[in-house]
């Protein structure tokens, strides 16, 4: 596998991949809904017609319900716990 840089402070990059370049696009519409997010990009997975989907979103600008997830699952800085984890 290869690792690629970590994307810049509240951004995340995605990949999806599925059996067809429509489940990929719904899984992508999704995300948008909730995350504001760059053009997808996509390419063949395999032989079969799946497709790889990658984009990336921006979690600093987060839509509901998003939003209250992310502050919800924040970390609160304590060592026993998880983030999100009561």
């Amino acid at each position: 596998m290869e690792f690629s840089p970590a994307p810049s402070r509240g951004y995340a990059e995605v990949h999806v991949t599925a059996a067809s370049p429509d489940v990929a696009r719904r899984v992508a519409e999704v995300l948008r809904r909730c995350f504001a997010a760059t053009e997808q990009r996509s390419y063949p997975a395999d032989d079969e017609g799946g497709t790889r989907l990658e984009l990336t979103v921006d979690t600093t600008r987060a839509a509901e319900p998003a939003r209250s997830w992310l502050e919800s699952s924040r970390w609160t800085g304590h060592t026993d716990r998880e983030p999100g984890r009561d």
